[in-house]
Order: structure tokens, then C-alpha cells, then sequence
């Protein structure tokens, strides 16, 4: 019964993740929708984001499911935190792909897979076995290939961008892995999503206010936090992808790392280039090159064989 329960409990971890993915790829295209068509600066883009997640479950609670944000105030500490890491790791992505380009972050972004491995053998004494290493290899692999980062004009890279894009890798792992403390702490992921999206909220527009100007896609005045003004399509777009693709990837992802360790959970996800690849290939007419079909193989076949090799 008990080997039963887990394959159940791995079964949906990944199941959890894969929908992670789904849901997440589709966020670049609703990004460079509002980027191309209303300009609108990254870290207000954030920032609303971030808002209208924490807004949405929280208005969801009040109403439906008050006993969920019981546990908030006894952990209100380390979710205090972990708010911090997700504002970090959002931040400097977005600064990431700002000063780096958007296929050169991307593969440093996905550093986190080695990263959130290595982290995970230390403080959650995770497998960190031969079999995991080659996937994670494979991984990264497919995720150059997926981003075309093969072209060595693009990595031109300056040590702010450097700095900025590793700051990001370390968010990611950071976060998967108070993620699966937050399990070990008992804490439901819908109830860890609401804190650190709050708290994280609260990060961004001091961000903005404080120091917006000084940042590429910060807020120049405050009066740039409105952005879109009147324009009902442009809210109504940033609203959606804030409730359904970020609100449902971030509470997939969280839930996953209560089945999964977080190694794996932040592996599986690496799959989320190739889905965005492929929406932009459907959506947006962007063809998918040869070399870009080689590295989703990779990457898919880093996921298998993490999934086949698994207990």
C-alpha cells in the first residue's frame, strides 16, 4: 500500500508539473503582446502581475475557503522570506532578458536545474545519482538549442548582465527549494501562493516608486504604474494572464513540489521554452527551426528519463 501511495503521489507531482509548464509557456506570449503592442515597462508588467495573483486568491479565500490563510500568520516569517525570493527572482529575470537578450537568459535562467540539484542534495539530502546528472546535462543542452542561443553574437554579455542573469538562476533555485520546505512545513501551496505573491507585490511598487527610474523597464514616474490608462483590452489582457497562466503555473509548480523533489520538479519545467516555442509557432506564425526541434528532444528526453529511473 505504501509503494502504491507513492507511485500515486509521484504520479501526480508530475502530472502537476507538466500542467506547470502548460501553463507558464503561455505567459511569453501574453509578455510580448504587451510589450510590442503597449510598451508597456517590464517591472510594471511585473508588478501588476504579481498584484492581481495575490488580489485573486485572496478575494477566493475570504469567500470560499477562509480557513486556508490560517496558516499564514504562524509562518508569517519564512513566508516573508520566500515573498523576497519570488520579488528577486522576478525582478532579475526581467532585468536578465533586458540586458542579456531573451535566449541568453533563458539558458542562464535554466542553470537553476544544475543549481536547484546540487542545493537540494545539500540541505534536503536529495538523489543526486548519475542517472539525474545526465538529465540535468541533457537539459540544459535542449534549452540552448530551444532558445536558439548557439550563435555567439549573443553572448556578448557584460558583467552587469552576467551578475543579473546568475541573480535569477539562484531566485529559481531558491524558490523551488522553499518550496518543498513549505511542504515539509505542512503549508498548503495555494496558501504559500497568496503570502509571497502579496508580499512580493509590495516589493515591486516600492521597487518601482523607489528606484524605477534607475532600471531598464522600471517606472520612470509614478504615473507609469498606469501604464495602460484607459485602454480596457490592455488590462483586460494583463488580468488574464495574471489569474489564469501565472496563477495556475506558479500553483502547479507549488503543488508538484509537494510530491516531487524539487530537482526534479524544477527539471520537468524546463520544458516550458519549447511549449512557449511551439505556442509562438501556432499563435504568432514563428517557425520552429530544425536545431529547435533537437533540443525539445533533448529536453523531453531529459523528462523521461528522470520519470523511468524513478522509484
Amino acid at each position: 500500500m505504501t509503494s502504491q501511495n507513492s507511485k500515486t503521489n509521484s504520479n501526480r507531482g508530475y502530472l502537476a508539473a507538466f500542467g506547470s509548464s502548460l501553463f507558464l509557456a503561455t505567459t511569453g506570449i501574453f509578455i510580448r503582446y504587451l510589450s510590442v503592442k503597449f510598451k508597456l515597462p517590464a517591472l510594471v508588467l511585473t508588478f501588476w502581475r504579481e498584484f492581481f495573483v495575490a488580489l485573486a486568491l485572496a478575494v477566493a479565500f475570504i469567500v470560499f475557503k477562509p480557513a486556508l490563510l490560517c496558516g499564514i500568520r504562524k509562518n508569517l516569517p519564512y513566508l516573508g522570506v520566500y515573498g523576497v525570493v519570488l520579488a528577486i527572482f522576478n525582478s532579475a529575470w526581467t532585468l536578465s532578458v533586458a540586458f542579456n537578450g531573451a535566449a541568453v537568459a533563458t539558458v542562464i535562467l535554466y542553470a537553476s536545474v544544475a543549481l536547484t540539484a546540487v542545493f537540494g542534495w545539500l540541505f534536503f539530502k536529495e538523489d543526486l545519482g548519475g542517472i539525474k546528472i545526465i538529465a540535468v546535462v541533457l537539459s540544459l543542452a535542449g534549452c540552448a538549442l530551444v532558445a536558439n542561443a548557439l550563435d555567439p553574437s549573443l553572448w556578448t554579455l557584460n558583467t552587469v548582465g552576467i551578475f543579473v542573469g546568475l541573480i535569477a538562476a539562484l531566485g529559481k533555485a531558491a524558490y523551488s527549494l522553499m518550496g518543498r520546505s513549505a511542504s515539509n512545513r505542512g503549508l498548503n501551496p495555494w496558501t504559500t501562493l497568496v503570502a509571497i505573491f502579496t508580499v512580493a507585490s509590495v516589493i515591486l511598487l516600492a521597487t518601482n516608486l523607489g528606484i524605477g527610474h534607475l532600471l531598464p523597464g522600471g517606472a520612470q514616474t509614478p504615473a507609469d504604474l498606469f501604464w495602460l490608462g484607459s485602454s480596457l483590452k490592455g488590462w483586460a489582457v494583463l488580468i488574464i494572464m495574471a489569474m489564469v497562466p501565472t496563477l495556475m503555473g506558479y500553483g502547479l509548480y507549488n503543488t508538484s513540489l509537494k510530491y516531487l523533489p524539487s530537482s526534479v520538479t524544477n527539471l520537468v519545467v524546463t520544458i516550458e521554452p519549447l511549449l512557449t516555442a511551439i505556442f509562438a509557432y501556432f499563435l504568432l506564425g514563428e517557425v520552429l527551426t530544425p536545431i529547435q526541434l533537437i533540443g525539445g528532444a533533448l529536453v523531453f528526453g531529459s523528462v523521461v528519463l528522470i520519470r523511468t529511473s524513478g522509484k
